[in-house]
């Protein structure tokens, strides 16, 4: 079954490593990972010690620097990390483990300081600081710009005061990329400050109980006269909007590679229990109304994994991919629910137990039509880009 980073899709001769990296990510996560998946899916929490030992292992900041431990690798070397991730069995630990790697740390590293990436990503990469990405709040999801967490400079610092919902990592981060209101309404007035999580006038909120995805600890965060150093902007006031649109690139295709390895993952567990388990006196794949169900959810699966390959391969050029990222995320995320649907009808009642792991897959699949904007907004994005959208009738 095809991949978006499979080894002859690399045209300058680092495929070979590419699958040396892939090996070793299979075996880690086989030996480490997929033995306590469950257990931490239980839990609702990963804990620290994934974290430090993916960073022991190299396999953290990837993309990131070389001068502060990073392996200045391009993003396909993140997209195999995802895709052999997922294949632990609990979508949540790929969700917990990226947001920081990827989303919380990846824009320090781009516009922070020098002084704040020598002090931040040394240990982000080492997986000793946890990150969370601090953006949706609860009058402000899709519509960044309308963020109201507002930070006033006061001397040498920013005082902060709001409060963040659905913020993957918030009961277990060390610092979060913190999205603010500095100036004015809309999104010039937003920036980000990188925010301690020990910072006076922080305080960790609830617990969230989701649907799926329980390995990945979500949580609220809230900010009354939170005080940082103003050395903590990223970039300059005003910078933050560009800043964040420019990683959902990143996090929307995350997302997409997710679900591309979760629908193959989802779709080898049915054809092998279709091979397995007999009914009237042969295979479920005897059938020919079970074959033509899986063949119909690997077709499915081998366009969402093209479409997410081509945004990839323009993603990692630098080439304007808005529209190809926003087609893949859609895609792929929609495309999850329907194969995780269809794969869990071959496993008839155990396909509806907790404990099941196709169950546990389909209840991870529901999270990606909504996280690093909705399907609406992925429409919406297409739409423009594909010159839909009349003059004047833009968002």
């Amino acid at each position: 079954m095809a991949r978006a980073t499979d080894a002859d899709a690399a045209p300058d001769g680092d495929g070979e490593e590419l699958e040396m990296l892939r090996d070793s990510l299979r075996r880690f996560v086989a030996d480490e990972l997929a033995p306590r998946a469950a257990e931490w899916e239980d839990a609702g929490t990963l804990p620290r010690a994934v974290f430090e030992r993916l960073g022991e292992l190299g396999f953290l900041g990837m993309g990131l620097a070389p001068e502060h431990g990073g392996g200045g690798r391009d993003f396909r070397y993140t997209a195999v990390l995802v895709e052999e991730l997922v294949r632990c069995g609990a979508v949540g630990v790929a969700v917990s483990v990226l947001v920081h790697a990827e989303f919380a740390t990846k824009v320090i590293d781009r516009a922070g300081s020098p002084g704040l990436r020598a002090e931040i990503l040394p240990d982000a990469i080492a997986g000793r600081r946890i990150g969370a990405l601090g953006v949706t709040e609860p009058g402000a999801g899709s519509d960044v710009g309308a963020i109201r967490t507002r930070a006033v400079r006061d001397g040498d610092e920013y005082v902060i005061d709001g409060a963040k919902t659905f913020i993957t990592n918030a009961p277990i981060c060390d610092f979060v990329t913190l999205a603010v209101r500095t100036g004015g309404s809309g999104p010039r007035g937003v920036s980000l400050l990188v925010v301690p999580a020990d910072a006076p006038g922080l305080t960790r909120g609830r617990r969230l109980r989701k649907i799926g995805t329980h390995a990945s600890d979500t949580g609220e965060l809230s900010f009354d006269g939170c005080r940082v150093p103003a050395r903590c902007l990223l970039g300059e006031e005003g910078a933050g909007f560009r800043l964040i649109m420019e990683g959902f690139r990143g996090e929307r295709l995350v997302l997409a590679l997710i679900c591309c390895a979760q629908m193959r993952l989802m779709w080898e567990e049915a054809r092998r229990y279709g091979l397995e388990r007999e009914a009237f006196g042969r295979p479920l794949l005897g059938f020919q109304s079970w074959q033509h169900r899986l063949a119909d959810s690997l077709t499915t699966i081998e366009a969402a994994g093209a479409l997410t390959g081509r945004a990839l391969e323009l993603y990692v050029a630098g080439r304007a991919c808005d529209r190809e990222v926003s087609m893949a995320k859609l895609f792929a995320a929609e495309s999850a629910t329907a194969v995780a649907h269809d794969c869990a009808q071959i496993f008839g009642g155990y396909g509806y137990m907790e404990e099941s792991l196709i169950a546990r897959l389909v209840r991870d699949s529901m999270a990606f039509s909504i996280g690093a904007g909705t399907s609406e907004v992925m429409r919406e994005i297409v739409a423009r880009e594909a010159g839909l959208v009349p003059a004047g009738e833009r968002l």
